[in-house]
């Protein structure tokens, strides 16, 4: 049983689509390119030809893509396979991978754990060996967080470096298209080879891409209340850094709580309202296919 036949029969809940066995690996023998080979999973908010975009709402779905986004054409061209579109928290809303009607996400390893969101089944089916390679998006953590929670390599690019055409949008003034990976090599190859295109922007060139010479970290110089456990654990990491040489740097970390809630309780966050709301009310026109493979 091939991995991705695996996670569809063993774990439902992360692929809303997939190709058949056949399909994929058709594709990777005829692939070509620096990502030759590797197996990627699409969020179902960004369109995948053939593929019906829901953005984990049965209202939404319409007829399939008649193409792939910009994003995904990239990782195509660049050799990769896509596998399949993968569950979300609804319209990309959510940090826990539990907000969709298609099913909660549960984590890789723990399936009584949450899988983090919203892009929550990128970052399992990567976790779970069905792909190598994971499309996901971040407007606030939705790409890092789940990538997190699943022990993945979780790169968010600077805004405008890879298109957002063809994504279901939630705040489009902050909206990426990210990439997940079980290491940072082949993160970075991904990342690179959805960057430019149409619409996007090259990197200034005055941005430091090498590391400083001395590593520092910021941690907050108070840390809100939490369980006894929970703050012992932050404080162990913490020293680890210590012990590695980083230099830890105390701040004062209520402005990024302000900076925060300009997202989610601002005007901000009506960006992908009109949208949304006007999807969620519509009748479906058509219904999203699982795979058949049962």
């Amino acid at each position: 049983m091939s991995p991705v036949d695996d996670v569809v029969r063993s774990r439902p809940e992360v692929f809303l689509a997939a190709r058949t066995d056949a399909e994929i690996e058709g594709d990777r023998r005829a692939a070509q390119g620096p990502l030759a080979g590797l197996r990627l999973a699409v969020k179902n908010n960004v369109d995948v030809a053939g593929f019906v975009t829901t953005a984990a709402c049965p209202a939404y779905a319409s007829d399939p893509a008649e193409a792939d986004a910009p994003a995904v054409a990239r990782l195509r061209g660049a050799g990769a396979t896509v596998v399949g579109v993968t569950n979300l928290d609804q319209f990309a809303t959510g940090l826990v991978g539990q907000r969709s009607p298609y099913g909660g996400v549960r984590d890789a390893r723990r399936p009584d754990f949450v899988s983090g969101g919203s892009s929550s089944g990128p970052a399992v089916a990567v976790a779970l060996g069905a792909a190598d390679i994971a499309i996901g998006t971040d407007t606030a953590g939705s790409g890092r967080v789940p990538a997190a929670f699943q022990g993945l390599v979780g790169i968010k690019p600077t805004l405008g470096v890879v298109s957002t055409e063809g994504v279901v949008p939630a705040c489009p003034s902050w909206d990426a298209v990210t990439i997940m990976a079980r290491d940072v090599d082949t993160a970075d190859a991904a990342t690179a080879a959805m960057a430019g295109g149409p619409g996007t922007r090259a990197w200034p060139a005055n941005v430091p891409l090498a590391a400083p010479e001395h590593a520092r970290i910021a941690v907050p110089a108070e840390l809100p209340a939490m369980a006894a456990g929970w703050a012992e654990a932050f404080d162990a990491v913490v020293q680890r850094f210590r012990d590695g040489g980083v230099a830890v740097e105390p701040i004062e970390f209520g402005p990024f709580l302000e900076a925060a809630r300009l997202l989610y309780d601002g005007a901000l966050v009506a960006e992908g309202t009109p949208r949304s709301v006007s999807s969620s009310t519509a009748t479906p026109r058509s219904s999203i296919r699982r795979s058949e493979r049962s």
